[in-house]
Order: C-alpha cells, then structure tokens, then sequence
C-alpha cells in the first residue's frame, strides 16, 4: 500500500489559471464592433461607436446582433438572426485581429505565472474557431494548455462545466484553479464553480467591476502574480 499521509496531488501544484479572452487578455472590441458595423451598414443602418463596447460586447455574438439592431428599433426573428449570426462570423473571421491586440502586461504576466508552474487555460464564449484564430494572430497560443470556446463543450459560461471542463483539458484539477476575467458572466461562471476570481476593470462590463464583488480587483497585469499567489495563500474557494 502507498503512504496514506501523503496529501492528493492538486493540494502541492500551482493552481491553474484560466483566462477569459474579450475584455480580459485582448482589447478586441475595435474588430468586433467594426463586423457588426458592416452588418448594420449592409441594412442601411448608422455604424456604432466603439465607445458602445462596454453596452454591447461580452455575451457573445447573437447577443451583440440584437443588441446592436435594437439601438434602432429593429426587432430581429430568430430565422434573420441566424443569418446574420451565420454573416457575423464569416466577417469577422477575416479581420479578428486587424486592430485587436493584448493588453499591456499580459505576456509577462502568462510567462511568470508558466515559470512559477501554474498550467494556463483560455475559456471564453467567443467560438473556438474564432478564438484559436485570434490566439494565433496575438502570437500567444501555445501558451495556453487549453482553449475552449463557447461551442467548444455542450455547455458555455457562466455554466460551470464550461470553466470545469476547461480545467481537465488543461490537465488541471477543476477544485484547484482561479478564473481570470472582466464581466459579470465571468464572475458568475466562477462562483458556480466554486472558484475564485479576479478581474480586470478596463474590459467589456456594463457596471464597474467592483460592484460585482469579484475576490480581486487589478488595474494592470503587473499585479496579477502577486494576486494569484494571494489567492492561493488563501486556499480554495472563493472569499465570498
């Protein structure tokens, strides 16, 4: 028989780091808001400012659709918004990452967390093609052990099996981890999973973040292994 005494595996690793994409990692609302700008200009609608990203991006493309037709008055059935769903993201997937970049301090911030031993994940609603498609542009995704999108799984945030899911892919224990985010959904995703989370505030949120109550606020990625390690000095769970 083994050493009983000896404690399980997940409670001497590092805890993995699963980061949203949208808001969290990448500024990305230039390239989003400018597809559905095409979109609303092909039905003889006004473009939108990109300064509408924080009430119009973050629960995914359909959402963004509606959201977007609807500052016109203009209802969509379900059938039209399949197709332009469908539209929305033949555009994009040309031009996800013309103007789209990462946020100052991310790289050296997912390089210490890597050398310090933590795996790193991406989980994010925006589609896994799409995702992939920007990582890769951005340089960034071998970083990453994985990245799943909105229809990566059955299920998609703020389920708590898209978050948990994600983990296990990464090779991670889904008890043992810390979400990184910008929203509501991203907060909520994590306190279903029983997880801490810490947030960005410069992302796409219509309230401010600290409203949300999320375990840990950083205004730059500068700070984000110094929280990370407050966090796992805290233990599991989150500190609500």
């Amino acid at each position: 028989m083994g050493d009983m005494t000896r404690p399980p595996a997940f409670q001497t690793e590092r805890p993995t780091i699963v980061f949203d994409l949208d808001g969290t990692l990448a500024e990305t609302a230039p390239d989003i808001i400018g597809t559905l700008n095409t979109i609303l200009e092909r039905e003889g609608l006004a473009p939108v400012p990109v300064s509408k990203a924080r009430d119009l991006v973050g629960a995914g493309a359909r959402a963004l659709i509606e959201r977007g037709f609807r500052l016109y008055d203009r209802p969509l059935s379900a059938e039209r918004l399949d197709d332009l769903f469908a539209l929305f993201l033949d555009i994009y997937a040309g031009r996800v990452a013309d103007l789209s970049h990462l946020y100052d301090g991310v790289l050296p911030a997912l390089d210490a967390l890597a050398a310090s031993g933590h795996r790193l994940a991406v989980c994010t609603n925006k589609p896994e093609r799409h995702s992939r498609l920007l990582l890769d542009a951005l340089g960034v995704t071998a970083r990453f052990a994985a990245v799943a999108g909105r229809d990566t799984y059955p299920f998609f945030k703020p389920d708590a099996r898209h978050l948990t899911m994600t983990i296990t892919a990464a090779g991670g224990d889904p008890g043992h981890a810390i979400m990184i985010g910008d929203s509501r959904t991203d907060i909520q995703t994590a306190r279903n999973a029983g997880l801490p989370v810490i947030c960005v505030p410069f992302g796409y949120t219509d309230v401010p973040i600290e409203s949300l109550e999320p375990d840990l606020v950083i205004p730059h990625f500068d700070g984000l292994v110094g929280a990370v390690a407050t966090l796992s000095e805290r233990g599991q769970g989150p500190s609500m």
